[in-house]
C-alpha cells in the first residue's frame, strides 16, 4: 500500500482512498496500486465494434458508460500498464488483446486527485469469455458498431446514463496517435 508523501498531512484514510492536505490544498489519493495509476483500454473487435462497459458507480449514484479500465498494481507490484490493460479487458469484456500499445499517461482530475490514467490501445482481439467484471462489479458489455458509437453514446445519455468524457478521446485514439498522426 502506498503511503502519503512526507509533506502531506493525512486527514482521513479509508480502505481505497485517503484525503491529504499539502499547505492549504486538500486532495484525494488512491491507497491501492501504483501511485494512483489506472489504465483505460481502447478496444475494437474484429467486426469493427467498439467495446464499452456499463456499470453502476456509487459516487455518482448512476449507471455510467465507460471504456474498460482499472487500477495498475492493485493485485501485485509487478503489474505493468500493458498487463493491467490485458487483465481488465478480459475481466470486464471477455476479449483478449493480442497486442497492447500504451499511448499516453496523464492526470484525470489534477486539482482533486493524484490519479493518472494511461490510454492503451488493444489490438488483435479474440473472444475468450463473457466479461462482466469480478466480484460485485456487475458490468454490462456493449459492442457497438464504430460508425454508430457517438450517436449510441448520446442516446445512452438521454436515457440517464452518465458518460465518461474520456470516451471521446478514446474514440479519437482508435484511428489517431496522441500527436495527431494516423495510427499505422
Amino acid at each position: 500500500m502506498n503511503t502519503p508523501a512526507e509533506d502531506a498531512e493525512l486527514l482521513y484514510q479509508g480502505e481505497w482512498l485517503r484525503l491529504v492536505r499539502r499547505g492549504h490544498w486538500e486532495s484525494c489519493e488512491r491507497t491501492h496500486g501504483r501511485d494512483g495509476l489506472a489504465v483505460l483500454v481502447i478496444a475494437v473487435t474484429p467486426d469493427d465494434e467498439v467495446l464499452f462497459v456499463d456499470q453502476y458507480r456509487v459516487p455518482l449514484g448512476a449507471r455510467t458508460i465507460e471504456m474498460p479500465a482499472g487500477l495498475v498494481g492493485d493485485d501485485h507490484d509487478e503489474d505493468t500498464l500493458e498487463s493491467a490493460a490485458r487483465r481488465e479487458l478480459i475481466e470486464e469484456t471477455g476479449w483478449e488483446a493480442g497486442r497492447v500499445d500504451v499511448l499516453l499517461v496523464g492526470p484525470t482530475s489534477s486539482g482533486m486527485s493524484n490519479e493518472r490514467i494511461a490510454f492503451a490501445r488493444a489490438l488483435d482481439l479474440k473472444r475468450v469469455g463473457d466479461g462482466g467484471g469480478v466480484d460485485d462489479e456487475n458490468i454490462v458489455v456493449h459492442a457497438v458498431p464504430r460508425s454508430q458509437a457517438p450517436a449510441w453514446l448520446m442516446q445512452k445519455h438521454r436515457e440517464g446514463y452518465e458518460l465518461d468524457l474520456k470516451l471521446w478521446a478514446g474514440l479519437w485514439m482508435i484511428d489517431h496517435n496522441p500527436d495527431g498522426s494516423r495510427r499505422s
